[in-house]
């Protein structure tokens, strides 16, 4: 069966301003060394499994055009763009509306852009056999990953039965508190929820029906219209019709045949400028510098710099990033707190900034 990917990019990234902003989100950044983007890294690994001319990425209308200068490769009919912000359930139901015009039924992979992997190898024979088993009946199947400390920002996935290279779902939990996440993690039955599904559309769409079906009236109108004149307008249409829902609520933890595949292969969401230590090689201080820094007995702080010298002295455990007009300083119990700070400059009206 034809094998397809839908890349997700349309998130605005808000846990990474400053370098972050509404016109050039996370996922058409470098954060690491080598200089590829987090988009960019995302289509190159999927190799061979997936063609070009079979990769869609829906994004936001703003975005159409970093995603061609970034992935000229994919074919610009394939680049789908949001009319506006509805989640997840929505975002798979356009993109799987459009693919059934072309191939009737199809694998499809559904990736976050703003995933990094560090054993490549390995993560394509885990995508692999999550194909063979979305091809069995009607399974929807997600990527759990393997827990290696008790973490509190993701969900969790609880599986039961083996069958196969998958395994059962038993439910979809929330971000639990610390003493939670430790006997999840204990107990060898819970995985980290990574956003990553494969299934074939026919699975899917029937899913959407049931448990979605103004979602899924509405992505078939949109997707009968596509390549015509009237597409633009319908999509428009529909689009904001959309309920702002996940596909997780909305559908994975309602329907059956829901299955998981085991995925060790150094995955990191990269949430928060937390990771830029993660994901770089930091110094024998566990420091991490990028641009013009000098640092005089700092220790487990990361700096990324601008155009300009940044002197770290004495600092421990902050975060430091330079842009041409925005200076961030934060510790780093307090990253997931950036946010706070766009919603200030929202009320003061300094859009610029945002």
């Amino acid at each position: 069966m034809k094998i397809t990917a839908v890349i997700m990019a349309g998130g605005r990234g808000e846990r990474f301003w400053p370098k972050s902003r509404n016109n050039c989100p996370k996922q058409f950044l470098s954060l690491t060394s080598d200089g590829v983007t987090m988009i960019q890294k995302t289509v190159k690994r999927l190799g061979s499994l997936v063609e070009a001319e079979d990769v869609y990425v829906v994004t936001n209308a703003a975005y159409r055009e970093l995603v061609y200068d970034q992935l000229p490769e994919i074919p610009r009919e394939n680049v789908l763009s949001e009319p506006c912000a509805r989640n997840t359930a929505p975002c798979i139901a356009f993109a799987a509306a459009v693919i059934k015009q072309k191939y009737d039924d199809a694998i499809m992979l559904v990736l976050p852009s703003d995933h990094l992997i560090g054993y490549e190898k390995i993560y394509l024979k885990t995508l692999k056999k999550a194909v063979t088993a979305a091809e069995e009946g009607d399974n929807l199947v997600t990527i759990g990953i393997t827990p290696t400390y008790p973490e509190t920002g993701y969900g969790y996935i609880n599986f039961g039965e083996e069958k196969g290279d998958a395994y059962e779902v038993e439910r979809f939990v929330e971000k639990p508190d610390l003493a939670t996440a430790k006997k999840y993690l204990a107990s060898g039955k819970y995985l980290w929820n990574s956003g990553m599904f494969v299934w074939k559309i026919s699975s899917v769409m029937k899913n959407m029906q049931k448990f979605m079906p103004d979602i899924y009236e509405g992505a078939l109108k949109i997707g009968a219209s596509f390549g015509t004149d009237s597409y633009e307008e319908t999509l428009v249409t529909e689009f904001e019709k959309f309920t702002s829902e996940s596909v997780d609520f909305g559908i994975m933890e309602k329907a059956s045949d829901i299955y998981t595949i085991q995925g060790s292969f150094g995955w990191d969401d990269v949430g928060s400028w937390l990771a830029v230590e993660r994901i770089n090689e930091t110094d024998d201080n566990k420091n991490f510098f990028d641009g013009d820094v000098i640092a005089v007995d700092s220790k487990r702080t990361t700096v990324c710099g601008g155009k300009r010298l940044v002197a770290a002295v004495g600092t421990r455990d902050i975060i430091v990033v330079d842009t041409d007009d925005v200076l961030l300083v934060c510790s780093k119990n307090s990253t997931q707190d950036v946010k706070k700070v766009i919603a200030q400059l929202k009320e003061q009206g300094r859009n610029e900034l945002v």
